[in-house]
């Protein structure tokens, strides 16, 4: 199945596909017009185009704050045992191009999936070659590479890389995204605060957890964070990002089918509803083959690819409206319109803020975290 919504739509009657819907994705979202060029693109680059707004109630004392979002989702593009070099090479051309299509829908912020100038080779466990595409996050060819397509389109990006700290601390590596304003000038780096130790996810092997916290950043289009993969299964990392004033959070993933797919439309989705800001979950798609067996240590027999994954690349609402989901087998560009207001009327309706409790739940926590804490038990 290439894609749920689509085959709702195609097998079920119109008015039972229609409810069905409602009930799975919530209000419906507007289907956006695009030009002519950029479906042209699409079909001779073969990528999934596909573009919604999601629309609120327009308020007396405040401007619409219209932004257009760009998802990419993408597969590898050469063999995992091609030349380092020249695999960031084609990643890079093939990012042009989906970035290209942002640009000729007018998307305003961009977000790439995680690592997505490499293959995700961290179930390998091997250190080389690897390693060998963890970069700069500032002077790296990936950032470079972005700052100028920001700059020429006047378009906020958001890199996911697999950082070299190569200033201080001993060249460790960390898994970061990078923010490339619209002017072309790096803005900043958040870092993956839950790393992974489940099935073929081994990523412990190569970078350990941040020490960033949950940075968001203020740009011409909006308050934007970055909850990478792993993360999305924790509410309190989803939480913090709201508490420092969130107001569009991307969550960029590589994920596989057999791991998590029936979890993906619920997390991200539940965070915007809880958190009161509209989040953005990317997903890698393809399946990647590595050059050697590895195991982890979970029972199966020696493999040489993590699975499908599975894309499926989709925006949620603050009220809980969220877009239909990009194809699970293609790489495709998901534009979603919104506007940033319906973040405090959502806060002003369901008045999670205000019932948040904090003072509450930091004493609670406090004491959960001391050596001696005792849970709050009570027995017959």
């Amino acid at each position: 199945m290439d894609d749920l919504y689509a085959s709702l739509n195609e097998h079920l009657p119109p008015e039972l596909a229609k409810e069905a819907v409602r009930i799975l994705y919530g209000a419906p979202c507007r289907k956006l017009e695009l030009n002519e060029e950029v479906h042209n693109l699409s079909q001779s680059e073969n990528f999934d185009l596909k573009a919604f707004g999601i629309d609120t109630a327009e308020e007396q004392t405040r401007p619409k704050r219209i932004v257009r979002i760009g998802a990419i989702q993408n597969s590898i593009v050469l063999p995992t045992n091609d030349p380092v070099s020249k695999q960031l090479e084609a990643l890079h051309q093939r990012i042009a191009t989906l970035i290209h299509a942002a640009y000729l829908c007018r998307c305003n912020i961009v977000c790439l999936q995680e690592a997505w100038h490499m293959p995700f080779a961290f179930c390998t466990r091997e250190k080389q070659p690897w390693c060998e595409f963890a970069e700069h996050a500032i002077h790296g060819p990936s950032t470079k590479f972005l700052c100028q397509l920001a700059q020429k389109y006047n378009m906020v990006i958001v890199s996911s890389i697999l950082e070299r700290d190569d200033e201080v601390h001993g060249e460790v590596i960390w898994n970061t995204a990078v923010v490339i304003s619209n002017s072309g000038k790096y803005i900043g780096k958040s870092r993956k605060n839950h790393i992974p130790r489940v099935g073929d996810f081994n990523e412990s092997t190569y970078y350990m957890e941040s020490t960033l916290g949950h940075p968001v950043f203020e740009t011409q289009f909006g308050k934007i964070a970055i909850n990478i993969c792993y993360g999305r299964h924790h509410p309190q990392n989803w939480m913090m990002y709201g508490i420092n004033g969130a107001e569009i959070v991307f969550n960029p993933s590589a994920t596989v089918g057999g791991l998590s797919e029936p979890l993906w439309s619920i997390e991200a989705r539940n965070a915007a509803i809880a958190n009161s800001y509209f989040t953005v979950a990317i997903n890698r798609v393809g399946t990647e083959s590595f050059p050697n067996e590895f195991t982890s240590g979970d029972g199966k027999a020696a493999h040489k690819n993590f699975g499908h994954f599975y894309g499926s690349s989709y925006v949620t609402a603050p009220d809980g409206t969220r877009t239909p989901g990009l194809s699970r087998t293609k790489d495709g560009l998901l534009v979603t319109e919104v506007d940033l207001n319906m973040c405090r009327q959502v806060k002003d309706k369901w008045g999670f803020r205000m019932t948040q409790r904090l003072e509450l739940y930091a004493n609670s926590l406090n004491e959960a975290i001391k050596t001696d804490y005792k849970g709050q038990l009570i027995k017959e």
